[in-house]
């Protein structure tokens, strides 16, 4: 099995975090985020931990964590300090374990006044599972950020799409995008360990999870 993704998504609020407490719960993985905003909140991690059911040992703590929920140029502004991909280290993994990373907001999101999250990836070079709705407006949105990622020269892993299924939706972005969609995450009744690993083994393609 591969042993690192890193999820990001179309637009800040897409369910980045659900895909991946998913893929730690399917793929029995380490969730790390380098950079939390909103803490005030409550973080992601918790959230994670949560959902699948994982203990903290089973998450690493954040590079950079702030209270607002703002972008993180502006949450680390107004704490006078400046986000470093120095900083971030991609943190050790064991003989056979898997990471799922996960980004803040979209691609685009700035980190600080020169770099965004798409730099963050480049940095950590982990292959790029993308989050998007399947509703109206997720065209434009997962092409205009795949076309970004590619810039960018990061490789794709595939497309998620979250909530109710659109046939058409999927087949213009795998058309267009030039892009696999690997996995599908309908509207939820309730998130736990048990009902996410059934999702992903009901609605994802397993073999794009293979090394």
């Amino acid at each position: 099995m591969a042993r690192e993704f890193f999820v990001t998504g179309t637009d800040t609020g897409i369910g980045k975090t659900v895909l991946s407490a998913l893929l730690c719960a399917a793929l029995d993985a380490i969730y790390w985020k380098p950079i939390q905003t909103g803490s005030v909140e409550g973080t992601d991690r918790a959230t994670v931990m949560r959902c699948a059911e994982i203990p903290a040992t089973r998450t690493r703590d954040e590079s950079y964590i702030f209270e607002p929920p703002v972008s993180p140029h502006l949450a680390a502004r107004w704490a006078n300090a400046r986000i470093e991909l120095e900083r971030i280290r991609k943190p050790a993994l064991a003989e056979g374990e898997k990471i799922v990373i996960e980004g803040a907001g979209g691609v685009l999101v700035p980190i600080n006044d020169s770099e965004f999250m798409i730099d963050l990836m480049r940095h950590l070079g982990a292959p790029v599972v993308l989050a998007a709705r399947s509703s109206l407006g997720t065209i434009n949105h997962t092409l205009l950020s795949i076309a970004a990622l590619r810039r960018a020269e990061l490789p794709i892993a595939g497309v998620v799409l979250i909530g109710e299924r659109n046939l058409d939706n999927r087949a213009a972005i795998e058309s267009y995008g030039d892009v696999r969609v690997i996995g599908e995450i309908p509207p939820l009744a309730a998130i736990n360990r048990k009902a996410l690993r059934g999702v992903f083994e009901q609605h994802f393609d397993l073999e794009a999870f293979r090394a």
